[in-house]
């Protein structure tokens, strides 16, 4: 996302290996969290911390960088909720650990759930609404951008558990910032105008540059968040490539980091 959006703060980076939003970090068993590439057992184009199934690693050295995650977190992998993600707009109320088919977000008011996002390009939001204790996971690429995910969460948790955005807190983790999102003219058009730019000439066709934090984040002010409640990952996915995997830059070969949360009741299941 733009520098230049002084609403937006920059979340820790801790030794632990996972980027820790600030805006959630007073409330207490709140676990809110982005893993990084590093601190797993995979290798290669996957090295080393890959928490996704489906990108051609080791399912072995997968459930192992799960089993750290978790340990690291103060969480049990059995407490984790998760979905193939199809770029869609579909939004599970969980109730129920599991791995979920076909849907981009989550919304839970129970305890001991962890809501998680898979992405390595895609914008991952987390929602907390500490009024009635509620929370939602979106997995925001550019279709699910389009559709107005992150709108349609907000108004879910409102639904299901009576949240109101303007009591809500959102953190928009790491993606791929708009200095290096290349799209087609059929991919900005989905857009309002100021939302891309026009790619530096030499291109060997027309593109355009699309700022998907700038979407995430005026999405959230429409749907009634205020800006004081918003917090923005400052990093790049496809710049960093010693911090964050990129389906972009690394053309598809490339693992996945999970974005997560939850609220741990202390009596979840014991070690693991």
């Amino acid at each position: 996302m733009d520098t230049t959006m002084g609403q937006c703060t920059a979340a820790s980076l801790p030794d632990t290996e996972m980027l820790t939003p600030i805006i959630f970090s007073r409330f207490a068993g709140l676990v809110a969290l982005q893993s990084t590439r590093k601190g797993g057992k995979s290798t290669g184009d996957y090295a080393s911390l890959n928490l996704g199934n489906n990108t051609g690693d080791l399912p072995e050295l997968v459930r192992q960088n799960t089993l750290r995650l978790c340990t690291t977190a103060g969480i049990h992998p059995d407490m984790l909720v998760s979905s193939t993600q199809v770029h869609g707009t579909e939004i599970l109320h969980a109730e129920a650990p599991g791995r979920y088919e076909g849907y981009d977000a989550f919304i839970t008011d129970k305890k001991d759930l962890f809501l998680c996002i898979f992405t390595a390009d895609c914008f991952p939001v987390l929602l907390y609404d500490p009024q009635h204790e509620a929370m939602g996971a979106v997995h925001a690429g550019w279709k699910g951008s389009a559709g107005n995910i992150v709108i349609k969460t907000l108004a879910a948790m409102r639904t299901s558990f009576g949240s109101i955005p303007g009591e809500c807190l959102a953190w928009i983790g790491t993606g791929i910032s708009g200095r290096h999102y290349e799209v087609g003219r059929e991919v900005a058009s989905a857009f309002n105008d100021d939302d891309w730019q026009l790619a530096p000439e030499g291109a060997d066709e027309e593109k355009y540059l699309l700022d998907l934090g700038k979407v995430n984040f005026r999405q959230l002010l429409a749907a009634g968040v205020p800006s004081s409640n918003i917090e923005c990952s400052p990093h790049c996915s496809f710049a960093r490539s010693d911090l964050f995997y990129s389906y972009r830059r690394d053309n598809g070969h490339t693992g996945r980091m999970v974005t997560l949360i939850g609220i741990s009741s202390g009596n979840a299941p014991g070690p693991f």
